[in-house]
């Protein structure tokens, strides 16, 4: 051997030993929190140093606090320290190396022994016990100081603050007590209930939280281009539930997309550990949001679930800017531009669960701004163009058991937009990080194609169910014709014989109570109750 081969020899090996030596591949082990507990759920964020070739995984076990039996939930996500791609004018949000996830459909008021077990092929192995306790459903109690409004119009309401022990209560018990615009900024322990807000303003807000916390908004009827508003520094462990809030978009095709002649988000906020949950949110711009980019506060562990969605001119459900733990799940999506979006998830778990929707015209997942973290699991999708799709760049997604269809586009450029490739699934750029399997996709009214990336669906997912049909999989649902908004929502739920039935991954404290020989793919296991979505009555 010449010393020319011996000396690139050498460069060799010392590179190939100076970059594993750098590498730290074995996993050092942090702390645990809890943070943000809501009624039904609990995140956990699990910090650690190395595993940078991110092999470590985390098993979760969780029961009631005194129960014998262990429960199994769904793993932790890894999520190695990052942060989003920023301008001079937009601030970076960055996150730290962890395992991250939920445990899912907890009881409220309940305290919960966990255990997480930590496994690395390389090294590090780790257990750690530890107790959290989900949030009470918010109820007065006998101590609150009710404020009673009697019936008639009024300008304003300027709500005082009240204590955990005893709580200020606005309400209207009989008649209708309708305000413009009712101020809750920086005020805690505040319940805001039975009241009407009718806001004709041009840009006008109905219920402004900025700073709240511990606050609830539940049982009104709001009408405002802006119906319920927490902006910076955000909203933290709210409760806005059964309410019904209303805006002015319609439908046309000048109205959609980012740049549509629209106006208006029905609830809209930033911060951490708020519930949104069992409303009725119908013509808006955005009907659910979260805030971007500088206007957003850390959110992380908010709750959007069982709400009724109709006509929303951009987004049904806008989780953008999340950083973890952010769960939306079991909502129903009618006429929207976009049904979720997650430009971006900052890492995550963004997790879009069991949510339904029908006419749905640009996207039924907007992940965009290289978005990553966004776990999509046992969702039902019908809309024109593209089915299962995420229409830009993404990494860390991960997708399951999910159900859709996509079919023609009507020709059509929708609020300077497509509708995407017309084909069952169109999963663009999804990242080397990213996973695919378990999901039933068909078309209807086109050729069958799907893609996942640049290659066929087939061959990413090896247990996928491929081209199926409307009238296999459900009792007389027609495919949306997207010139107009539907009045009636159809059926979702699979009939007999269906392929989508047992064709599902069991997935640990997501699908545990499945009927058959294995989970359904979509939002509805076979024989299985609809959820309520939308607001319940008093009791």
């Amino acid at each position: 051997m010449n010393l020319i081969c011996k000396f690139l020899v050498f460069v060799f090996f010392a590179l190939f030993f100076s970059e594993n030596l750098l590498a730290q591949l074995n996993t050092i082990p942090g702390a645990v929190t809890t943070p943000y507990p809501t009624l039904m759920h609990l995140g956990l964020e699990w910090v650690i140093k190395g595993d940078d070739n991110q092999n470590g995984v985390v098993v979760v076990f969780y029961r009631k606090k005194g129960s014998r039996a262990w429960q199994k939930g769904i793993p932790l996500r890894r999520v190695p320290a990052d942060s989003n791609k920023t301008t001079t004018a937009r601030p970076a949000f960055t996150w730290n190396n962890k395992h991250s996830g939920s445990i899912f459909d907890l009881s409220p008021n309940t305290a919960y022994e966990i255990k997480l077990q930590l496994h690395d092929p390389d090294g590090g192995d780790a257990e750690r016990l530890l107790i959290a306790t989900t949030r009470p459903v918010p109820e007065p109690g006998r101590t609150a100081k009710v404020i009673e409004i009697a019936p008639g119009f009024y300008d304003s309401l300027y709500t005082i603050s009240g204590t955990v022990a005893s709580p200020v209560v606005y309400r209207c018990s009989t008649g209708s007590a309708v305000f413009r615009f009712i101020d809750m900024t920086n005020k805690e322990w505040v319940f805001v209930e039975q009241l009407v807000v009718k806001n004709d303003d041009a840009e006008g807000v109905g219920i402004k939280l900025n700073g709240a916390k511990n606050c609830v908004v539940r049982y009104c009827n709001i009408n405002a281009v802006y119906g319920i508003v927490a902006y910076l520094p955000g909203a933290t462990n709210c409760y806005f539930s059964d309410n019904t809030i209303t805006g002015i978009c319609t439908w046309s095709d000048e109205a959609m997309g980012a740049d549509g002649k629209n106006i208006g988000e029905g609830i809209q906020l930033t911060g951490s550990g708020n519930v949104i949950c069992f409303n009725t949110v119908k013509a808006y711009r955005d009907c659910i949001s979260f805030m971007e980019d500088e206007h957003a506060a850390e959110q992380t562990c908010n709750d959007i679930y069982n709400n009724a969605i109709d006509l929303a001119l951009d987004d049904g459900i806008e989780a953008d800017f999340c950083t973890s733990n952010c769960r939306i799940l079991r909502n129903q999506l009618t006429n929207c531009y976009v049904g979720l979006s997650s430009q971006p998830g900052l890492g995550g778990p963004t997790y879009f669960i069991r949510n339904v929707m029908y006419n749905i015209i640009h996207a039924a997942f907007k992940l965009k701004r290289f978005s990553r973290g966004d776990v999509v699991l046992h969702n039902t999708v019908i809309k024109i163009g593209a089915g299962l799709g995420g229409n830009s760049k993404m990494d860390h997604a991960y997708f399951r058991n999910n159900l859709a269809f996509g079919g023609p586009d009507a020709g059509l450029n929708w609020g300077g937009f497509g509708a995407g490739l017309p084909s069952a699934a169109n999963i663009i750029a999804p990242g080397e990080n990213s996973s695919f399997d378990y999901d039933a996709v068909g078309v209807e009214g086109i050729p069958y194609k799907a893609f996942i990336g640049d290659r066929d669906f087939s061959a990413v997912e090896p247990h996928g169910v491929e081209n199926i049909r409307l009238l296999n999989i459900f009792n007389q649902v027609e495919f949306p014709v997207p010139l107009k908004p539907v009045s009636i929502i159809p059926d979702l739920r699979l009939k007999k014989g269906a392929r989508a039935i047992d064709a599902a991954l069991v997935i640990p404290n997501i699908n545990d109570r499945y009927t058959g020989k294995a989970p359904d793919c979509g939002a509805y296991e076979f024989g299985a109750a609809v959820p309520h979505y939308g607001p319940r009555l008093r009791k």
